[in-house]
């Protein structure tokens, strides 16, 4: 028997093991493609509330494209998710809307809710989404929902 024969892998392993770097390539080629660390755009992002942050503190997003935001609390406290403009935010910041909800853009997350809203902002530029309950934006909660330009 040759010792070179044994040390070979069957060709059902040698397939086998293709399959696995091929896969590993295409994700490779996926992770470095888009995504919003890199400017592309996305259609859907998850927002989580803990300790009083959002995590991330910014999402992306194009202009003239919804994009669906599923927002988690997950602190035993009440919160909320507003997102807008600088006018927007000043509105709030001395308004005596106890709730919110019946615009996309305000949300209003008892502890351990979890709600998903779809926004659209036409205008590229920096939207800060904060949360304007007692103290809340003094703390640090804040985040950018960064819209960028339509290709085109």
């Amino acid at each position: 028997m040759n010792l070179l024969s044994r040390a070979r892998p069957a060709s059902g392993a040698r397939a086998f093991g293709l399959v696995l770097a091929a896969a590993g390539f295409a994700l490779l080629a996926a992770a470095w493609t888009g995504g919003p660390a890199r400017g592309g755009a996305v259609t859907a992002a998850e927002v989580r509330i803990h300790f009083s942050h959002y995590t991330p503190s910014e999402i992306v997003a194009t202009a003239g494209v919804p994009i669906r935001v599923t927002l988690v609390n997950t602190d035993p406290i009440d919160h909320e998710w507003l997102v807008g403009d600088a006018a927007f935010h000043e509105r709030h910041r001395t308004g005596t809307e106890q709730h919110h909800g019946a615009r996309p853009n305000e949300v209003s997350l008892a502890p351990g809710e979890s709600k998903t809203t779809t926004v659209v902002f036409d205008a590229p530029g920096e939207y800060l989404y904060i949360c304007h309950l007692p103290g809340h934006e003094a703390y640090g909660m804040v985040g950018v929902l960064k819209v960028l330009p339509a290709p085109g």
